[in-house]
């Protein structure tokens, strides 16, 4: 639950344009926005530049990135590209148009950027100087592209585009071409925010710099995706270092099939024979995201052990090339692996690994299989890219949004470099962020976070809230979020407590895997010990605290709303299951109500899943006592939006007081500026309504 991409091609032509678009008028770029006494609003929250696709030039000089903004009156978003030196000096931004460019990376001379862009009304590729300007659309290709990467002599291209799935209604009966069923017939007919009609396919083709031609879909006729969707992208395919071999990462199966197993492989796709092979085969859980050494003898990817786990521990495993010996480097280590970057000299693997509620740079060496951490402090990188004897990489905090950073390999010191976000940050009062371990029912140490308001007072008392976590094995780390940003819940004058409770990635496997099976167990326990612990302390007010949570978050909302013995005075639940045997047949990957709910709530002789579905939040509804506001998105097919509006209308026939917020055209996740202005307001309206 954790846990779209998009074919013929018609033709293609080569088309210089300029860099001015023609409306000037929808270009969205950096926004300024009135801070009033220094405290965060939704409205400053929308304006914050937000940096990502990190790349550094062959030459190891140069840092590509690129910044989305948003308009608040245009309800939507954009993405701008910036160049500067690998000190940070020289930053450009070398683009400003009414389209997005997106994907952009270095070609080898370093001299050039090919990107994607939709200004010609589809995703298509295009290429211009390092300083923007020379700016030319290399394809024309129906239906666009939605990744690419250049093979290493950068005579072919890799790309993804979407292919045709299943037989469409229009296919049985053409006459007609205007009904709007969608007959079904296995599973695995939505996804995410989607009903599935097409796929991503990795194609090869031959490219110079006036356009691609000879397009080969390495997965031609076969009715499977990679990358793999709804989150995957180009990571998981890779050229190997003489260009011979595309490993792509797929799990080839269909329908219900699919919806059970988390079981992809990696496959070798060889270009000169076209013949396909499984590197991975026999290994049961997600192997993904393959990474070649530069000398070409390894490959490193990241592997989970157990089909249907997708929350297994992310092992980093190398395969020797020549001998086909498979090395699970982190064997001994408790933690997961993820992001995977190859040294120059091919010895060793970066890597981020989440570890007691923050995320560090790690280093794997393949010869002894020793690893060693590079980084410390409250904060959590999100990519590392390796420049020379430096490493470049993201960092943010609970405090700060993603800036890029120079990183020293040896020391772990870390320097900004982009500064992105300085003159909004210069203005705004962030509040405390603390660290506290609590004891638990059994016995155990949690780490909580606790997050004051700003010019916070100890003699006075505030209203506190409990934050409960999604995934449900998502970190409560470092993390900045533009919906649940616990700065912007402090500056609304309230303590946010936000444990780390059974069930969360970063204290070893036994504390992740013990909420599987176990929901309304201890997990809960864990939950009321850190806001019992809480309301000891003279600035909190006992009498006004809230219970707020999304996702899995939610379930624990409406599970706590019947068993809390009156500690909360308001709840907010946002996209959470409320009806268990409900969920398990309305959720689209079947593999993780299997694992974490046991399996089917009909089986009776299965006491793991009576014990879970004995849990189930509806059956505590003659309980609620305390207000509720329930948000959900109608394009959520992760958890419908049934489950709340269950939950709205039994708390509403209970006589409790309620309130739903409801976006017709939002998914798990709230992605429009102007809903998710809404979303706050909505939010921090009904806190104060029953906190204040």
């Amino acid at each position: 639950m954790k846990t779209l991409l998009k074919t013929t091609l018609m033709s293609i032509a080569i088309l210089a344009v300029s860099c001015t678009p023609k409306d000037e008028s929808t270009i969205i770029g950096k926004q300024h926005p009135k801070i009033e006494n220094g405290r965060m609003t939704p409205e400053v929250l929308w304006s914050f530049g937000r940096i990502g696709s990190l790349q550094v030039s062959p030459d190891n000089s140069k840092i590509l990135y690129s910044v989305s903004y948003y308009s608040i009156p245009e309800n939507k978003g954009n993405s701008e590209l910036f160049v500067m030196n690998i000190n940070g000096s020289n930053k450009k931004q070398i683009t400003e148009t009414a389209t997005k460019e997106v994907a952009a990376k270095w070609m080898k001379d370093g001299e050039k950027i090919a990107f994607l862009s939709s200004e010609s009304g589809s995703m298509q590729l295009w290429i211009m100087k390092a300083d923007g300007s020379e700016r030319k659309q290399i394809t024309e290709r129906e239906g666009g592209i939605t990744d690419f990467i250049f093979s290493p002599d950068e005579t072919k291209i890799l790309f993804v585009a979407d292919v045709k799935y299943g037989e469409r209604t229009i296919d049985k009966y053409p006459d007609l071409p205007k009904a709007s069923g969608i007959i079904v017939n296995d599973l695995m007919y939505k996804h995410w925010d989607e009903w599935v009609t097409t796929i991503p396919h990795p194609f090869v083709a031959d490219f110079n710099e006036n356009k691609i031609s000879n397009e080969t879909d390495i997965l031609k006729d076969e009715p499977y995706e990679s990358p793999m969707k709804p989150f995957g992208g180009i990571e998981q395919l890779a050229w190997s270092p003489d260009g011979k071999t595309v490993a792509y990462t797929c799990r080839k199966k269909t329908g219900k099939e699919y919806a059970i197993s988390t079981n992809s492989d990696i496959y070798f796709y060889n270009l000169e024979s076209g013949k396909t092979v499984n590197k991975t085969e026999g290994m049961m859980g997600y192997d993904q995201n393959p990474v070649f050494s530069p000398d070409g003898k390894w490959l490193a990817w990241e592997s989970q052990e157990r089909d249907g786990c997708e929350s297994d521990k992310v092992r980093l495993f190398a395969m020797n090339l020549e001998t086909g010996i498979k090395l699970n480097i982190s064997a001994n280590f408790d933690q997961n692996s993820e992001g995977l970057s190859w040294t120059a000299d091919s010895k060793s693997i970066y890597f981020i690994s989440c570890w007691h509620a923050v995320t560090q740079i790690y280093r794997a060496d393949i010869a002894d299989s020793l690893i060693v951490p590079i980084t410390v402090g409250t904060h959590d990188y999100e990519a590392v890219v390796p420049a020379g004897e430096k490493l470049i990489a993201l960092k943010h905090s609970m405090s700060k949004p993603n800036e890029v950073y120079v990183v020293n390999p040896k020391t772990g010191i870390d320097t900004e470099l982009s500064f992105e976000n300085k003159e909004i940050l210069a203005q705004l009062k962030m509040g405390k962020v603390e660290e506290r371990w609590i004891t638990t029912t059994d016995n155990k140490q949690m780490l909580t976070w606790v997050i004051y308001p700003p010019d916070f007072d100890s003699t006075k008392t505030y209203p506190t809230l409990l934050y409960c976590q999604g995934g449900p094995q998502s970190a409560v780390s470092q993390f900045w979020s533009y919906r649940w940003n616990f700065q912007m819940m402090a500056a609304n004058d309230y303590i946010i407590v936000a444990p780390n409770r059974r069930g969360l990635p970063g204290f070893g496997n036994e504390w992740l895997e013990q909420i599987s099976g176990d929901y309304g167990g201890q997990n809960m326990k864990d939950y009321l010990s850190a806001i019992d612990e809480l309301t000891m302390e003279p600035y909190v007010n006992k009498d006004k605290l809230g219970c707020v949570g999304a996702s899995y978050g939610g379930f624990s909302v409406y599970w706590l709303a019947g068993h809390h013995e009156k500690r909360f005075k308001a709840f907010i639940a946002h996209d959470g299951m409320f009806n268990l045997p409900q969920q398990y047949l309305e959720t689209e990957e079947m593999w993780f109500v299997n694992w974490d709910l046991g399996g089917v709530y009909w089986d009776k002789n299965n006491a793991t899943v009576q014990k879970s579905y004995a849990n189930s939040p509806h059956l505590f509804i003659d309980k609620w006592d305390a207000p509720i506001l329930v948000i959900h998105g109608e394009k959520d097919y992760r958890i419908l939006a049934s489950q709340g509006m269950a939950a709205f209308n039994a708390a509403i026939l209970r006589g409790v007081p309620a309130e739903m917020l409801i976006f017709p055209d939002e998914n798990h996740w709230v992605l429009q500026p102007q809903n998710g202005i809404l979303w706050q307001r909505t939010f921090f309206e009904w806190l104060d309504k029953w906190l204040k």
